[in-house]
Protein backbone atom coordinates (compact mmCIF):
# COMPACT_ATOMS: atom_id res chain seq x y z
CA UNK A 1 0.00 0.00 0.00
CA UNK A 2 1.47 3.23 -1.18
CA UNK A 3 2.40 5.88 1.25
CA UNK A 4 -0.75 8.66 2.23
CA UNK A 5 1.57 11.29 3.13
CA UNK A 6 2.06 11.18 -0.82
CA UNK A 7 -1.77 11.47 -1.90
CA UNK A 8 -1.67 14.32 0.62
CA UNK A 9 1.01 16.09 -1.30
CA UNK A 10 -0.61 15.77 -4.26
CA UNK A 11 -4.04 16.59 -3.04
CA UNK A 12 -2.58 20.20 -1.74
CA UNK A 13 -0.46 20.30 -5.24
CA UNK A 14 -3.96 20.33 -6.65
CA UNK A 15 -5.02 23.14 -5.02
CA UNK A 16 -2.40 25.10 -5.19
CA UNK A 17 -2.79 24.30 -9.04
CA UNK A 18 -6.33 25.56 -9.10
CA UNK A 19 -6.11 28.44 -6.43
CA UNK A 20 -3.45 29.96 -9.54
CA UNK A 21 -5.97 29.51 -12.12
CA UNK A 22 -8.65 31.24 -10.06
CA UNK A 23 -6.16 34.05 -9.94
CA UNK A 24 -5.69 34.31 -13.62
CA UNK A 25 -9.69 33.88 -14.33
CA UNK A 26 -9.88 37.28 -11.92
CA UNK A 27 -6.78 39.16 -13.40
CA UNK A 28 -8.90 38.05 -16.97
CA UNK A 29 -11.85 39.11 -15.89
CA UNK A 30 -10.79 42.55 -14.21
CA UNK A 31 -9.06 43.56 -17.33
CA UNK A 32 -10.91 41.81 -20.01
CA UNK A 33 -12.95 44.53 -21.70
CA UNK A 34 -9.11 46.23 -22.27
CA UNK A 35 -7.73 43.86 -24.32
CA UNK A 36 -4.86 46.59 -25.24
CA UNK A 37 -4.37 46.99 -21.39
CA UNK A 38 -0.29 46.86 -21.36
CA UNK A 39 -0.47 48.43 -24.88
CA UNK A 40 -1.86 51.50 -23.65
CA UNK A 41 0.37 51.15 -20.35
CA UNK A 42 3.58 51.35 -22.77
CA UNK A 43 2.21 53.75 -25.10
CA UNK A 44 1.43 56.72 -21.83
CA UNK A 45 4.49 56.13 -20.77
CA UNK A 46 6.31 56.45 -23.81
CA UNK A 47 4.66 59.47 -24.18
CA UNK A 48 5.38 60.88 -21.01
CA UNK A 49 8.75 60.30 -21.79
CA UNK A 50 8.92 62.24 -24.67
CA UNK A 51 7.54 64.84 -23.51
CA UNK A 52 9.88 65.43 -20.92
CA UNK A 53 12.74 65.10 -22.99
CA UNK A 54 11.66 67.81 -25.31
CA UNK A 55 11.01 70.22 -22.18
CA UNK A 56 14.93 68.79 -21.05
CA UNK A 57 13.36 67.12 -18.43
CA UNK A 58 12.72 70.18 -16.24
CA UNK A 59 8.46 69.59 -15.78
CA UNK A 60 7.01 68.43 -12.88
CA UNK A 61 6.87 64.55 -12.80
CA UNK A 62 10.27 64.33 -15.21
CA UNK A 63 12.41 63.76 -11.85
CA UNK A 64 11.73 60.01 -12.53
CA UNK A 65 14.47 60.30 -15.15
CA UNK A 66 17.04 62.18 -13.64
CA UNK A 67 18.84 59.05 -12.73
CA UNK A 68 18.80 57.36 -16.17
CA UNK A 69 19.88 60.38 -18.28
CA UNK A 70 23.21 61.96 -18.74
CA UNK A 71 25.26 58.82 -18.78
CA UNK A 72 27.13 57.46 -21.81
CA UNK A 73 24.39 54.64 -22.60
CA UNK A 74 21.65 56.71 -22.78
CA UNK A 75 23.06 59.21 -24.86
CA UNK A 76 20.94 62.12 -23.52
CA UNK A 77 22.88 64.96 -21.90
CA UNK A 78 20.74 67.41 -20.31
CA UNK A 79 22.23 70.05 -17.92
CA UNK A 80 19.56 70.01 -14.71
CA UNK A 81 21.22 72.29 -12.65
CA UNK A 82 19.61 75.37 -15.01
Amino acid sequence: MKDPKNMRGVGYSMILVSASLVAILIMGVAIGEDVLFADNMSRDSTAHFNECKANDFKTDGCEIYWDRINTEISGIYVDLDN
